[in-house]
């Protein structure tokens, strides 16, 4: 789902860049009522897009994504009223809801007095005690005084000391007769490099873990199967990290939902990778039901010799009747006790994902745009306590589900420390979710209404990009203290060594596209990038982890240079790494980076040397030029790609005279010049390791092509079992150049 530049298309956008001088608003339009609400309000009314055009939002765009902000410019009035409210608002409170502060810095938080009132402040750290040191008031920060109810408002500040550690406190500020509380984020300057990666490099691998089976899975790829390939990917060839495919929850009956960027919630697991063998109680069943599970894992056990389509829902419909079995056998008094801790840490956020199932479970898919419980019914409904009473098993067994889930998850990961991995899992975090999940459904006040979120224009989608997901509502994330977001992350963290960021741009901004509206016709809203940041930083040195930024496609210089400032990684990519026509040397990437040769959205590099994008464009009808114009486009690319690999060492010239029969030096050599990157991680694909040829995922496209459902095959198109796969020859190979 995110922003990508068309690498086959780098050569004219660098001339666009070139020939189009960046354009601003001029004084009339930043004058005009509407504007200034929007700006206000963290509406962008004007954007410079991919190939630096410049573009103003129409007014019937910027009054729908104010709608969905939950404010009314309908008409000249509305609007007049609508920024007396906001700015009304904003002066009558004492103190921003939610603020943040430097650990290390004195900052200044600005407080709303009356003219003639001094205010106090102290503060509540997050273990509940006071903070000891003092609170000093200092002078506001020389505003004008802004009329309010018949009187003035003026500014003094609350002087946060440069000691106050690190964590979510709460900051206490009273004038007269009033309080106000306000979360008070406390984090680091940036996020902390790991010591393994402060002076050197780190590698790993990338994989679909859907696509990588075993003898014993169930069809599909799981938590035990992400334990194996752990660790053996650190014993065998001596990987960090393994960077996999989202891994939120989805829906809990089939059909299950391909795209692993599409989640119900993103704040808990998805409990289909479960290995139901792997469970405690497994060991402690009695014979009968044993037998009974070996003959449902026999049902689908074929399923993991085909080397042609994942099958989700005939895995879960029998994994899932083996889980239940296990659910109903009796669990020990231990075993019950961490249980009901589980559900009590876990709290409303686990009853919400839980009874969501349920409904799902009993009531069916709650399809968007149609009439159906989804949208009948909500939280408090007198129907949603019922089902919850009629069924309580069922209810428990999805959270049971959770517990299991996150439990294996987080065993995988502690075999990879174990195994010596210095990072191990890398999770993907998906942009947003589903806009019919159990996040918006329990929650939909997080979420703007009548918004979806995407992409503007660019080379890869000339008509832009909706990916139907609800935007969060940045004024419900600043008055919760960002709670929800706090939770995400650090669940995230909790479970792997680091979290890729899927478009991090999307922390600063977000294109949304009102309700009626096609992907072209949206505005960006802006976010509050130094707090989420923050929140990050909080989570990441608690957790010793690593933060890397998806930040592919059109970044702002400014997004670039906050990343930076606040060390978080962004990404590298050998086939975007291109300028004019022509690639760019290894040697002069980041270094604050994770690199690849390719990504999830590419075919592997096998693929892409043979041109299996062009012929997967062409079958599926998806080029908007001929195809011979086309593929000239892909073998002017892929030639300039075999300059550079020639001109910089990497590749025998010789080879090239029969790329077919050469094809793994070939890809070997993209490796080599990956290797020569000063980028601190380095990512290897598994398909390119054993030559798969197959795209996972091909973007603007269904079920058109089987997205997210290719499983893992070699160069002659068999299936590569998990227990076979780091003795692969062409592996061993290409391993021993990411080592040296």
């Amino acid at each position: 789902m995110t922003q990508k530049v068309e690498p086959l298309q780098a050569q004219a956008q660098a001339q666009a860049q070139k020939s189009e001088p960046q354009r601003v608003e001029d004084e009339t339009r930043l004058a005009r009522p509407l504007v200034r609400l929007a700006k206000t309000l963290g509406v962008a009314t004007s954007y410079v897009g991919q190939s630096n055009d410049y573009h103003e939002i129409d007014d019937d765009v910027l009054v729908g994504v104010l709608e969905a902000l939950g404010v009314d410019a309908s008409n000249d009035e509305a609007i007049a009223q609508s920024m007396k409210t906001v700015l009304d608002a904003r002066h009558r409170r004492l103190v921003s809801p939610t603020v943040l502060h430097t650990v290390g810095v004195q900052n200044n938080v600005p407080v709303n007095i009356g003219i003639m009132e001094v205010p106090s402040a102290n503060i509540t750290l997050e273990n509940g005690e006071e903070y000891a040191g003092k609170v000093e008031i200092g002078p506001g920060d020389g505003t004008l005084a802004y009329e309010l109810d018949g009187s003035f408002v003026a500014s003094a500040c609350v002087v946060i000391p440069a000691d106050l550690p690190m964590g979510y406190h709460t900051l206490h500020v009273s004038v007269g007769e009033r309080t106000q509380d306000a979360t008070l984020i406390s984090a680091p300057q940036k996020v902390k490099t790991i010591q393994p990666l402060a002076d050197a490099q780190l590698w790993g691998w990338m994989a679909q873990l859907y696509s990588i089976r075993s003898a014993q899975s169930w069809g599909v790829g799981d938590f035990h199967d992400l334990k194996t390939l752990l660790v053996n990917a650190k014993r065998k060839t001596g990987a960090d990290f393994l960077l996999v495919n989202p891994l939120h929850a989805g829906e809990p009956v089939s059909p299950l939902t391909p795209s692993p960027y599409l989640p119900v919630s993103r704040s808990f697991v998805n409990f289909t990778y479960i290995r139901p063998e792997d469970i405690e109680e497994y060991d402690s069943l009695d014979d009968e039901t044993r037998a009974q599970i070996t003959k449902l894992h026999d049902q689908v056990e074929p399923l993991n010799g085909d080397a042609q389509l994942i099958d989700r829902d005939a895995m879960w419909r029998v994994k899932m009747r083996a889980l239940w079995l296990i659910f109903k056998a009796k669990r020990s008094n231990v075993r019950q006790t961490r249980f009901d801790w589980f559900k009590q840490d876990m709290g409303p956020g686990l009853e919400a994902y839980a009874t969501w199932c349920l409904c799902y479970d009993k009531w069916g898919a709650p399809e968007e745009g149609k009439v159906n419980w989804i949208h009948a019914l909500n939280k408090d409904s007198p129907q949603i306590a019922q089902i919850c009473e009629q069924f309580p098993d069922t209810l428990d067994f999805y959270r049971w589900l959770e517990w299991i889930a996150i439990g294996q998850l987080e065993d995988a990961q502690h075999a990879a420390k174990n195994a010596g991995m210095h990072i191990g899992i890398m999770s993907d975090m998906a942009v947003g979710v589903h806009p019919a999940g159990s996040e918006v459904w329990w929650n939909p006040e997080r979420f703007a209404r009548g918004a979806t979120v995407g992409a503007p224009p660019d080379y890869f989608n000339q008509q832009g990009q909706d990916w139907s997901q609800p935007p969060l509502n940045p004024i419900t994330l600043e008055n919760t203290g960002y709670k929800a977001y706090r939770d995400m992350v650090h669940g995230m963290l909790s479970q792997a060594g680091a979290v890729r960021i899927d478009h991090i741009l999307g922390l600063f901004r977000l294109w949304w596209i009102p309700r009626g509206r096609c992907a072209i016709q949206g505005a960006y809203v802006h976010y509050d990038s130094e707090i989420m940041i923050g929140v990050l930083a909080i989570e990441a040195e608690r957790a010793r982890g690593v933060i890397v930024g998806e930040d592919l496609g059109v970044v702002p210089q400014f997004v670039e240079e906050s990343l930076e400032r606040h060390g978080i990684l962004g990404c590298e990519v050998e086939w975007f790494e291109q300028n004019n026509g022509v690639f760019n040397a290894p040697d002069g990437w980041r270094r604050d980076a994770l690199a690849s040769v390719n990504t999830h959205d590419l075919p592997p590099a096998a693929g892409y040397l043979s041109y299996e994008h062009v012929d997967i464009r062409q079958r599926l009808g998806l080029l908007t030029v001929p195809v011979e114009e086309f593929k000239a486009q892909a073998v002017q690319e892929h030639n300039a790609m075999l300059q550079m690999l020639i001109d910089n060492g990497f590749l025998d010239p010789a080879l090239i005279d029969d790329e077919q029969t050469n094809e793994q030096q070939v890809v070997e050599a993209l490796y080599r010049a990956l290797k020569a990157a000063p980028s601190r991680l380095l990512a290897a694909s598994i398909t390119d390791a054993v030559g798969e040829r197959r795209a996972q995922n091909q973007p603007g496209t269904d079920n058109e092509y089987p997205n997210w459902r290719i499983p893992l095959a070699d160069e002659n198109g068999d299936v590569v079992p998990l227990e076979s796969l780091f003795d692969n020859p062409r592996l061993q190979s290409l391993a021993a150049i990411m080592r040296g």
